[in-house]
């Protein structure tokens, strides 16, 4: 069972630093954009911290660097169809311990629009 509401988040997951890529991911995301899969590697992957190639970043206001597919004016994944597997896996076992700590703030703080800032500014 689902215990969260990705709606009601401003995006936490996507703003994290490594959003680590595997080949298929690469290609899915290369026929969802009508590119060739070396284009596609180039236009929106990296080499990074270790890992063979993650997800591009961009500037963000609420959390300093997100997914280079995040629309930050909407707070939506703008390539949903064709996200990575560790994006349609999120958060994996039916809890997303952001969510419950952002409902928590939400209620304490007593408004349904407060974000928990983190500081992701390690890139």
């Amino acid at each position: 069972m689902v215990a969260y509401n990705c709606k009601k988040c401003p995006g936490y997951c996507c703003s994290y630093p490594v959003i680590t890529l595997t080949k298929r991911d690469v290609k899915r995301l290369a026929k969802g954009h009508e590119l060739t899969v070396d284009e596609a590697r180039k236009k929106f992957t990296r080499e990074a911290h270790g890992y063979k190639r993650v997800m591009k970043r961009k500037k963000d206001d609420i959390y300093g660097k997100i997914c280079r597919f995040f629309d930050t004016d909407k707070r939506r994944c703008t390539t949903y169809d064709s996200r990575p597997a560790v994006c349609r896996d999120f958060p994996g076992d039916g809890r997303c311990g952001y969510y419950d700590f952002l409902k928590f703030e939400r209620n304490a703080q007593e408004d349904k629009t407060y974000i928990a800032l983190t500081d992701h500014s390690e890139d």
